[in-house]
């Protein structure tokens, strides 16, 4: 079954692509910019008219914005009289007018602090005739550290290393990040205010939620500092948080320090925020490409989160329904989920959370004849590791054992990467340029 997984995995992939992306919702026709809004068939579209606009400023930031940024100046050339973008790998084609910088993921660094403020330079003292097209995608939010006042890059490093440790989901870490921030959480667009604002946005967040997408720098904000000071409370890390970080919040709370900009303000007239792709259509072309293969096809959810190791147990209860009475679908089948699932990390070993799904998996499945299970971020990066997740089968466990691989220590140690590296198993693509969440598919023969 692995060629088969391979072909899916390839589908969904190409339907995510960022080029392909930009190029379905930005068009241009003489002089006049076509903006389409594809989200839930109710399509729709705004116009610019170039030859009234001052200065069109590109920023972006994020693990698929080279490849963004690259469609749009191969759509727009000269027109642009700027650009700027930061990204987490180095791996990318210079281009003329849109400089890119690198910067720390998902630990933000002083590349991300300096690339942050040069992003605050370009959008200063900006006009009503100009415009500054946006280009979001997944991991911006940790590349674009510019920390509030009194709060240092230090002390945001140090919460979100905690927070992530600790299992905290990709919105709570963004409510966050948001307050501790100059830049996050619709504070970009007000920086941009009076020029118009575009934001194409690649969604990496369940559901695609604006606001919590690279933590919303265009987006209304719902979220406040008194959820935030929630979180960290939630989970045990007020008490042990940087008395920088603790004073800010509980100021902001208080009202001394100004809130993120909320739904209704009249800053956002001026801003147009538009999905461009998301973990749905990768998970829709994976599952298009299973039926055209001959596989009964049955798509869980593109909502999967939780922690890894529950979300194991739920699939190999799938796998065994398939195996006993062909629920949801009989053999030859392919169960596809979307999402992002969380580790809560106890122990010092190396892993992410799809390898840590799959790692889990294993004895779920084993010994279930023909069935093969996958977890897949499709950034090409799970966790601080070279793989992209990691596959498995009924084979997995007995393999494992006759090479003295004790399953149960890798998994208290969470380090699934180090198991499936002397096993064999890791899922390696390097950086694929786009990021829609994780893909998690189970195969039946």
């Amino acid at each position: 079954m692995r060629p088969v997984l391979h072909r899916l995995l390839e589908a969904a992939l190409q339907a995510a692509d960022p080029v392909a992306a930009v190029r379905r919702s930005l068009r241009l026709a003489k002089s006049r910019l076509i903006v389409s809004d594809q989200r839930e068939n109710k399509p729709e579209e705004s116009f610019y008219e170039l030859d009234g606009i001052r200065r069109l400023i590109v920023l972006g930031a994020g693990k698929a914005a080279p490849a963004m940024a690259a469609a749009v100046e191969s759509l727009l050339g000269s027109r642009i009289t700027c650009g700027f973008i930061v990204t987490k790998d180095g791996r990318f084609k210079a281009l003329k007018r849109i400089r890119i910088r690198t910067a720390g993921h998902p630990i933000p660094d002083r590349a991300g602090r300096t690339a942050a403020a040069r992003m605050v330079d370009l959008v200063t003292g900006l006009d009503p005739d100009d415009l500054v097209l946006f280009l979001l995608s997944g991991g911006a939010s940790a590349m674009l550290p510019f920390p509030a006042e009194g709060v240092t890059l230090r002390d945001k490093q140090r919460i979100t290393d905690r927070l992530l440790r600790a299992g905290a989901t990709i919105e709570e870490l963004n409510t966050v990040r948001k307050h501790l921030s100059r830049l996050k959480g619709g504070q970009l667009a007000a920086r941009c205010r009076p020029a118009r604002v575009v934001s194409l946005i690649l969604s990496d967040v369940i559901g695609s939620r604006l606001e919590a997408i690279g933590s919303g720098p265009t987006a209304p904000d719902s979220t406040t500092f008194d959820h935030a000071i929630g979180i960290l409370k939630k989970y045990r890390l007020w008490s042990g948080a940087p008395l920088a970080v603790k004073r800010y919040l509980v100021a902001g709370r208080r009202g001394a320090r100004p809130e993120t900009p909320k739904p209704g303000d009249p800053l956002f007239q001026r801003v147009k925020n538009v999905i461009i792709g998301d973990n749905r259509t990768a998970v829709e072309a994976a599952a298009d490409q299973a039926r055209a293969l001959g596989l009964n096809v049955f798509v869980l959810t593109t909502k999967l989160q939780g922690e890894a190791r529950e979300a194991a147990k739920l699939f190999g209860s799938l796998a065994r329904e398939v195996h006993r009475i062909g629920k949801p679908v009989g053999p030859p089948a392919c169960l596809l989920a979307g999402g992002e699932l969380t580790v809560t990390v106890t122990g010092r070993g190396k892993g992410g959370r799809c390898q840590e799904f799959a790692l889990a998996a294993v004895k779920e499945i084993a010994g279930l004849n023909g069935t093969t299970l996958a977890a897949f971020g499709t950034d090409g990066t799970d966790g601080p590791t070279d793989a992209a997740g990691a596959v498995v089968d009924d084979t997995t466990l007995l393999r494992a054992a006759r090479r003295g691989l004790d399953l149960d220590r890798f998994l208290a140690r969470n380090d699934s990467y180090h198991f499936f590296k002397k096993l064999g198993g890791l899922i390696q693509t390097g950086p694929t340029g786009t990021n829609v969440n994780d893909i998690y598919l189970l195969l039946v023969k």
